[in-house]
């Protein structure tokens, strides 16, 4: 019981301080693919904390929606995270079906965000919200469908069960579904959070910006808890994704909670090399990518099916 306590609290403290972390280190790798020093790995850090501080100026126009957005997409981000299983040890908050709630939290997120974004009568914001939900309504049936798999592989529609240590036995069985199903994901996590090539988060062009212009009039802490509710939000889906490409762990509580973190801190190595490596899409080129992944995610299950 004292043991299920304190990898509880590791994977609190994991969630709370690392998904900043994830974000120096794809900032620090892209500017070695440029030749440039680029800012200091915990530059995420020190901007999340200069905003926690300032002042907010909101239009007059606004209601409660605009500070219900970050409140709800942080909330809703972390409470998803403490489903999702870490380092082999079980996530803190399990059950049948938690699946569904994983996904819908950042539906959830993703409404208020969008709908602050409407709250502020901008057309333009308005713009990058339908963009926002359409590539979002291409992504989550992919993640449903590797879920299926993972759920049929495992026997369980629990996160814990499905990502546990013995999806690392599945890959003798099931290797081809597993990595279809970690290739979806990947392009999930990418799209979820608003990375290269499906949007750019450091964009100022306005006819090309999705999620960053829907969080234009947001400021001070408002915006602070934007930033940190998406490290979150790809710190979870990031977490997914390692399950299901390395679930295998090393047998030693201890060791297996290290482990991940550099399993984590290799993926963010790998988004920055995509980020580096490739171009962003047209926006007509999107859907296509995304019904290619839900089309990967759906052989996956057909394969486990027959």
């Amino acid at each position: 019981m004292v043991l299920q306590v304190i990898h509880a609290v590791i994977h609190v403290l994991l969630v709370l301080l690392m998904p900043l972390l994830l974000q120096g280190i794809i900032a620090k790798t892209k500017a070695a693919f440029a030749g440039r020093v680029g800012p200091p790995l915990l530059q995420p850090y020190y901007d999340v904390i200069k905003l926690l501080q300032k002042g907010s100026v909101f239009s007059k126009t606004t209601t409660w929606v605009l500070l219900a957005g970050p409140v709800v997409s942080l909330a809703a981000a972390l409470v998803a995270s403490l489903l999702v299983p870490l380092g082999g040890h079980a996530a803190p908050v399990s059950f049948q079906g938690d699946l569904i709630l994983f996904a819908y939290l950042f539906a959830l997120g993703r409404f208020f965000t969008a709908s602050a974004a409407l709250d502020t009568g901008s057309a333009f914001e308005g713009m990058g919200a339908a963009r926002e939900v359409t590539f979002a309504c291409l992504a989550e049936p992919a993640l449903f469908l590797g879920f299926l798999v993972l759920a049929k592989l495992a026997d369980s529609l629990s996160l814990t069960d499905m990502l546990s240590n013995r999806l690392a036995d599945k890959w003798n069985i099931g290797g081809g579904s597993l990595v279809l199903v970690a290739v979806s994901l990947f392009i999930v996590l990418l799209v979820e959070n608003c990375r290269i090539p499906f949007d750019d988060p450091n964009t100022h062009l306005e006819l090309t910006m999705i999620h960053e212009v829907m969080v234009l009039d947001h400021s001070g802490p408002a915006l602070g808890m934007i930033l940190y509710g998406a490290a979150v939000k790809m710190f979870a889906l990031g977490a997914v994704v390692v399950r299901v490409i390395a679930p295998l762990t090393s047998g030693n509580a201890w060791l297996d909670w290290p482990a991940f973190g550099l399993e984590l801190v290799l993926l963010a190595v790998v988004v920055g090399i995509v980020e580096s490596t490739m171009a962003r899409l047209r926006l007509v080129n999107i859907p296509k990518v995304l019904v290619g992944a839900c089309l990967l995610s759906a052989f996956g299950l057909i394969l486990v099916l027959r």
